[in-house]
């Protein structure tokens, strides 16, 4: 293994280069997925629905399990759970690179390769935090928080170059090599773990998180299709139907259900500490103001990081009519400059202290949502986009790495893991939770204006509008996946389809920018929050949460 405190050049940063790798393989993992879904739908014979649930999955995995990843680590060792997770990962992505059905591919993409990335991703942060001290963790934090963006915007491309000219199959398949090499990679890190402590796990608490995480994601990922309060369809598992529930949603009772666990999973916590027991997450961890509002920040930004990902894509290809590869390469301004900044906030923090860096990068992202919201037009090209794109990933590279470091940096080196585990739990949560309120406000608001438009049309027959606003609506959700206005055509007569396919990229235009604007009000809060965060250059553990006993 490698001393990073005395050795320098390559030796000094080879660590770094496998944490981020690790990191890497498991955001492109997750966005090249949604590149392939025609592809994939047609190769497996599903539909949408499956594909659906293999991504929502995926994500009700990480946020159910990188809490107990995190805590693993601090009880066994965050490099063993390192080369664990990219172990697991590995197999995940060969099942995945096999599938003949959608059941098959959940096990593989969803829960084998989401259990590997829960172990994982708390590992590569708590493993910066312990390799690098100082000026060093800053640069590490900044080179992953740069690979974190990139990675999700290259993803797209590197998706439909495999898609297109070998198949959706090798981008599972890769990851085998990438594995094979994490796992050779890690004897060059430094193992950290706390040896003073006994391991035991908190089973019941693990049950009790991982559930309560799964009801809340779950309620919100399935509000657009049941409804939030008067029940849309029946809910049913299998066969079996829950119509005893009436025309109340399955929404409201999961997400409350989901809360009141969360309670319980913190009054266990607190027993547990108590009586000298280890908990999965110590509750002194939530009294550290620096680590639990930097965290929150990380959070709401997430929430319109994930909008920016959801909105943009439905507008370069519905309106535009990108393919998913030009989708791709149309956001390459923004993840180019993010992974560029993110290199030079860690030479800008000799100058500026974290918190002032945090505020202006929250600042130039409200601008950036506005840019962005007033580049997107009917008549607009993608290149009216990119002052907005580059402005965002500005802000961003300048955020993520500084909000990660002082998140981490916030708490003792012992707690790391459980820390990173939260942390990221918290983003997660944020992006799954951005996902659904800003897919909620682009949908609503896309249905509303098709039906605004069919109904001001000087050119439908006042007589077929009802019938046609009832088509053009059922089709709303095909937008969303790139399908575009003609999907809203079908069983319309087709002296009507150039009036349709108007309306209909209209709407989608204006639904966008609604969209996007939404996410001035989440760099609103964040900036807010940031104004309790100590202003200095160096951020320390609170005496609280370092000496905090287990």
């Amino acid at each position: 293994m490698i001393d990073t405190t005395t050795s320098t050049g390559l030796r000094k940063w080879m660590p770094l280069v496998v944490l981020a790798f690790a990191l890497l393989i498991i955001i492109l993992d997750t966005t090249i997925l949604n590149v392939s879904l025609r592809t994939i739908i047609i190769d497996l014979h599903t539909n949408i629905q499956g594909i659906q649930w293999v991504i929502t999955a995926y994500s009700l995995m990480l946020a159910a399990f990188t809490i107990t990843g995190g805590r693993l680590g601090d009880l066994f060792g965050r490099k063993r759970m390192f080369i664990l997770g990219a172990s697991i990962f590995a197999l995940g992505s060969f099942i995945t690179s096999i599938s003949t059905s959608v059941g098959m591919m959940i096990l593989g993409e969803a829960i084998i390769e989401g259990i590997g990335a829960a172990l994982m991703i708390p590992a590569t942060t708590s493993l910066l935090v312990s390799n690098y001290q100082g000026r060093d963790r800053q640069i590490g934090f900044g080179v992953w928080g740069g690979i974190a963006g990139a990675g999700a915007a290259l993803g797209p491309v590197v998706g439909g170059f495999l898609t297109t000219y070998y198949s959706w199959r090798w981008a599972f398949r890769i990851n085998l090599v990438v594995a094979a090499l994490l796992v050779l990679g890690s004897f060059v890190i430094k193992e950290a773990r706390d040896t003073k402590e006994k391991p035991q796990l908190d089973y019941l608490g693990v049950v009790l998180s991982s559930l309560a995480m799964f009801l809340i994601v779950f309620g919100v990922i399935e509000s657009s299709s049941y409804g939030w309060l008067a029940a849309k369809q029946v809910f049913t598992i299998g066969s079996v139907s829950f119509g005893f529930l009436g025309s109340v949603s399955i929404v409201v009772p999961s997400i409350a259900l989901g809360l009141l666990l969360l309670g319980t999973f913190a009054l266990w916590q607190g027993r547990r500490e108590k009586s000298g027991k280890t908990p999965l997450v110590s509750l002194a961890l939530f009294k550290n103001s620096v680590f639990i509002r930097s965290a929150m920040i990380v959070a709401i930004l997430s929430l319109g990081q994930a909008g920016v990902s959801f909105a943009l894509p439905v507008f370069f290809q519905s309106v535009l009519g990108l393919s998913a590869v030009q989708t791709g390469v149309a956001m390459l301004p923004m993840s180019l400059t993010l992974l560029a900044v993110s290199f030079f906030t860690a030479y800008l923090s000799k100058f500026v202290t974290p918190k002032r860096i945090i505020q202006v990068a929250l600042m130039v992202d409200a601008v950036a949502f506005w840019a962005l919201s007033f580049g997107v037009g009917t008549g607009s090209g993608a290149w009216a986009l990119v002052p907005g794109l580059l402005l965002f990933g500005l802000g961003m590279g300048l955020l993520m790495s500084q909000a990660s470091n002082m998140t981490l940096s916030a708490v003792s080196v012992k707690q790391s893991g459980e820390a990173s585990g939260v942390n990221s739990t918290l983003r997660q949560l944020g992006a799954s939770l951005g996902s659904a309120i800003m897919g909620a406000v682009l949908l609503t608001t896309l249905s509303s204006n098709l039906a605004t438009g069919v109904q001001t049309s000087s050119v439908i027959p006042a007589n077929e509008k009802p019938g046609i606003i009832q088509t053009v609506q059922s089709e709303t959700s095909s937008i969303e996946f790139g399908s575009g206005s003609g999907a809203a055509t079908i069983g319309i007569p087709p002296s009507l389809g150039n009036e349709i396919a108007s309306i209909s990229k209209t709407a989608t235009t204006n639904a966008s920018r609604d969209t996007l604007l939404v996410g001035i009000i989440f760099a609103v809060l964040a900036f807010i929050l940031s104004l309790r965060l100590p202003n200095r250059k160096s951020v320390v553990p609170e005496p609280a949460i370092a000496t905090a006993g287990h």
